[in-house]
C-alpha cells in the first residue's frame, strides 16, 4: 500500500456499510433572540439522528493519488452534501453573499503507521432555512481509517463549541421580491455527524506525524488571506517597527477573522 518512502495511498472497501449518527441542539443564546422569535431557528433539528451509508460515500474526503504526512487536498462535493444533508434537508457550500476566501473543503493528511491513516478536514457550509440561512462557523472533521480492512475507524464532522458559533440571516418581511434582512448571531452547543469512537483509534506510535495545531493551521491558510499575516501584538509592533523601520498597521475588529461566526 506504501509507493513511496515518504508518500502512501489511502482506499476504502465499497461494499461496506456504516452507520452515522447525526445531533443537533437546541440553540442556547443569540444575540437577538432569533431563536425565541423565528421559528425556523426555534425548531431547527436533525433530519435523521442515525443512518446507514455505503462506506464509499467516504471516498470523497481522500486524496485521489499517493499523499505525504502535511499534504493538503480538496475534498469532493457530493460526499459531504449527502452526509449534512442527514443534518439538514437543505445543505449548500456555494455560501451565498460570500466574496470567495471562505469556500472550500479541504483536508490534510496529519499522521499515518502501517495500521491506520489520520486525516484532519475542514469544510464551510451553510443551510437554507424558511425565509433565511444558518451559517455556522465552520465544521471541522477528523477521519481515521484502517489500513489493512480498508475501513472507517472513526468520523466525526462537527461544529466546534466557542462563545458563538454560527451567524444567521432572516427575512423578516417573509417576501422573496423585496426581502427585509436582520442578522444574528449565537451558539449551538452540539451541530454533529459522527460514527466510531477515538478509543478504538489503534494506540501505536505513528511512522510519520504532524500535530493536530499543525494541520490545523494548514487548512486555515486554504480559506482566509488575513492567516497569512505574520500579527504580533502592539507592545511587540511597538518594538519591531523602529529597528525594521516599517509602519505600523492596526486593526481593531469585534468578531473572529478565522471562521464564518461574524
Amino acid at each position: 500500500m506504501k509507493t513511496s518512502p515518504n508518500k502512501i495511498t489511502i482506499n476504502l472497501d465499497n461494499n461496506a456499510e456504516i452507520s452515522v449518527k447525526g445531533f443537533i441542539a437546541p440553540i442556547e443564546y443569540t444575540q437577538y433572540n432569533f431563536h425565541v422569535r423565528w421559528d425556523a431557528l426555534a425548531n431547527l433539528h436533525v433530519a435523521d439522528p442515525e443512518k446507514q451509508y455505503s462506506t464509499s460515500i467516504f471516498r470523497d474526503f481522500l486524496p485521489k493519488k499517493a499523499v505525504s504526512v502535511g499534504t493538503l487536498w480538496k475534498i469532493e462535493h457530493a460526499g459531504v452534501l449527502e452526509l449534512l444533508k442527514q443534518l439538514h434537508p437543505e445543505p449548500h457550500l456555494d455560501m451565498h453573499g460570500d466574496s470567495g476566501d471562505s469556500c472550500g473543503l479541504w483536508a490534510c493528511l496529519r499522521a499515518y503507521n502501517d495500521e491506520c491513516v489520520d486525516i484532519v478536514f475542514r469544510i464551510h457550509a451553510e443551510f437554507a432555512l424558511p425565509n433565511g440561512w444558518f451559517t455556522p462557523s465552520q465544521f471541522a472533521g477528523h477521519l481515521v481509517i484502517d489500513r489493512a480492512k480498508e475501513s472507517v475507524v472513526f468520523f466525526q464532522m462537527h461544529v466546534p463549541k466557542g462563545t458563538l458559533n454560527f451567524d444567521t440571516w432572516w427575512n423578516r418581511t417573509e417576501d422573496a421580491e423585496t426581502p427585509t434582512w436582520s442578522t444574528d448571531i449565537g451558539f449551538c452547543p452540539q451541530m454533529e455527524l459522527h460514527t466510531g469512537t477515538e478509543d478504538g483509534v489503534p494506540s501505536t506510535e505513528f511512522i510519520e506525524s504532524i500535530t493536530q495545531e499543525e494541520a490545523e493551521h494548514k487548512l486555515i491558510r486554504c480559506f482566509y488571506k488575513s492567516e497569512q499575516i505574520n500579527w504580533v501584538p502592539l507592545a511587540e509592533a511597538l518594538e519591531l517597527a523602529p529597528a525594521e523601520q516599517k509602519p505600523i498597521h492596526a486593526i481593531s475588529i469585534n468578531g473572529p477573522l478565522a471562521d464564518e461566526s461574524c
